[in-house]
């Protein structure tokens, strides 16, 4: 009995080794082998940028002035100012006056109206006179720019949806290494799934979109009742094989700060997992053996190390999948500016597996209940 059950063991091992090299082969390849345009050709088609915020003074008084004087032909900016108790008000009408293509909504909170980005965004894109519309948060800032330029050149092409990449600022510590190494994750997958024709989601922070798509697929009604997914949710239920294209060029990366408290992560990230369960079930399923397939890798190399399973082949096994990432994401970690995080790959990755399991769990059985 106790023979079977070492060999069931080391035959799960085996099977999960070899899922494990299949996402890596056949997913996250694409990514590596993907050049962005160089070139920077003309381009003037109107784009409404529209951004979100509440309570949001101090990222829009610096991150503001850098979207409004983006070097770019035909282009407004439309701030939702979402229930904001900080003065925002007063700062955007100060840059009202500086710049004549701001434009400003308005939202005040109701006693028995609760509001959520979802809401704020639609009254944005209402508000917006130009069908491609450009989303990013307030505390976000453009690498350069030529952000809107290099977005709106993929507007030329029959795409409706354009998934742009948004990094974390490096500033050390354990917090910020670990999201930075999430966020490069979860771009090479989401990127490569577009690659692959196949697309399964996009981050608010640098999303592209046609309103044509939006109000003819009833905007966020299918998923209003959960506070977070106008992002992944909306591109997970309306990308296409034909519809959706990938912007990574550095000049459209738009970075932002990583939250530097347990507990800030935290919320986070039990927020942004909350909707992984509302994904097609191709998608979720796709994703959750990945997560539970690399978890029990890492198990099942420790149990089949501690009882001297096959040590040679196990030993074998995980240093072929380790030097298949690292030929993989080398170059995409280049192309996205992280290649420091490289070094770091074998603890990173094992960390990653843990986090995607148990904030699976968490997302499950927890309700996210506000969005800032």
């Amino acid at each position: 009995m106790e023979t079977y059950l070492l060999d069931a063991l080391l035959l799960f091992f085996q099977i999960c080794f070899i899922s494990q090299l299949y996402y890596l082969v056949n997913y996250h390849s694409k990514l590596a082998g993907y050049k962005p345009l160089e070139a920077l050709p003309q381009v003037n088609i109107p784009i409404s940028v529209i951004i979100s915020a509440r309570n949001e003074y101090d990222n829009l008084k610096y991150n503001l002035p850098l979207i409004l004087e983006q070097k770019y032909p035909d282009f407004e900016v439309v701030v939702v100012n979402d229930c904001s108790v900080d003065e925002s008000d007063l700062l955007l009408l100060e840059f009202q006056n500086t710049y004549k293509h701001l434009k400003v909504v308005t939202i005040t909170e109701h006693a028995r109206f609760k509001t959520g980005k979802k809401f704020a965004l639609t009254l944005g894109i209402k508000a917006a006179k130009n069908e491609h519309l450009l989303f990013t948060d307030a505390d976000c800032t453009p690498a350069t720019d030529n952000w809107v330029t290099r977005m709106a050149i993929n507007f030329t092409t029959k795409a409706q949806i354009v998934l742009g990449y948004s990094p974390y600022y490096k500033t050390g510590g354990i917090i910020n290494t670990f999201t930075r190494f999430e966020t490069i994750k979860t771009a090479i997958s989401y990127l490569s799934a577009v690659l692959r024709g196949d697309a399964y989601m996009g981050i608010g922070r640098n999303l592209a979109y046609t309103k044509t798509l939006f109000f003819s697929n009833k905007g966020f009604a299918a998923h209003m009742h959960v506070l977070p997914g106008d992002d992944d949710l909306f591109v997970n239920q309306n990308a296409t094989a034909g519809n959706t294209i990938i912007e990574i060029h550095p000049d459209t990366f738009m970075y932002t700060h990583s939250k530097t408290t347990l507990s800030g992560w935290y919320r986070q990230k039990k927020r942004h997992m909350g909707v992984g369960k509302l994904y097609k079930n191709k998608h979720r399923r796709m994703l959750s053996w990945d997560a539970m397939s690399g978890f029990l890798f890492y198990i099942l190399l420790v149990i089949c190390l501690v009882f001297n399973i096959e040590p040679i082949l196990v030993l074998g096994l995980y240093l072929l999948r380790l030097v298949t990432q690292i030929l993989i994401y080398n170059k995409t970690l280049k192309n996205l500016k992280a290649k420091d995080l490289l070094f770091y790959l074998p603890i990173l990755d094992l960390i990653y597996y843990v986090y995607l399991n148990v904030f699976g769990l968490i997302g499950t059985f927890i309700k996210t209940t506000q969005w800032k």
